[in-house]
C-alpha cells in the first residue's frame, strides 16, 4: 500500500502519560506542561567597519522550565508525601530523578523525558463546589536542575 507523500509515521498523541519517581510509577496525569528549556538572549551592539550598527544575539544563561502536571484527584498520597519532604526541609530525600513517559495508542512507551534533582515546589488540591459535576483536579509543579529526552 502506498504511503501519503511526506508521511513517514503518525505524530504521537499526547493524552496518555505517567510520572515515574526513582523508577516507581507515581501516577497517571491528564495534563502536562513545561517540558523544555530556553536561553536568555544577550544583545551585543557593535559597529561594523563601514559604520553600520549591528546587533549580535548571543546565548546567555539557560533556564529549565517548571513542569506542571494535572489529574483528577485520587486516593494516592505519593505526590503529597513527596511535597511534605520539601516542607519539612528534607531536601536530600526530596531531590529525586523522575521521568515523564508518554505512551502510544497501544500503551507502549514512545517518548521519555528524564529530570534530574527534581522536587515539587507546589502541590494543590481541588476547589470543590457543591453545585458542580466536575472532577476535582490535583496539580503538582516540579522544578529540576536539568532534563533530557531519552526516547
Amino acid at each position: 500500500m502506498a504511503k501519503a507523500a511526506g508521511r513517514g509515521s503518525d505524530p504521537l498523541a499526547g493524552y496518555m502519560f505517567r510520572l515515574v519517581l526513582e523508577g516507581k510509577i507515581t501516577g497517571y496525569f491528564t495534563e502536562c506542561g513545561g517540558i523544555g528549556s530556553e536561553h536568555e538572549v544577550i544583545e551585543h551592539k557593535v559597529v561594523s567597519e563601514s559604520g553600520e550598527g549591528i546587533i549580535q544575539k548571543i546565548p546567555g544563561r539557560m533556564k529549565w522550565q517548571d513542569v506542571s502536571l494535572k489529574r483528577g484527584i485520587t486516593d494516592s498520597m505519593e505526590v503529597w508525601a513527596w511535597r511534605k519532604q520539601v516542607e519539612d526541609g528534607k531536601m536530600d530525600k526530596a531531590r529525586q530523578h523522575c521521568s515523564i513517559v508518554m505512551m502510544d495508542r497501544n500503551h507502549e512507551d514512545c517518548a521519555t523525558w528524564e529530570f534530574f534533582s527534581a522536587w515539587p515546589s507546589k502541590v494543590s488540591g481541588p476547589s470543590p463546589k457543591s453545585d458542580s459535576n466536575e472532577f476535582g483536579i490535583e496539580e503538582i509543579t516540579i522544578v529540576h536542575e536539568g532534563m533530557t529526552r531519552t526516547k
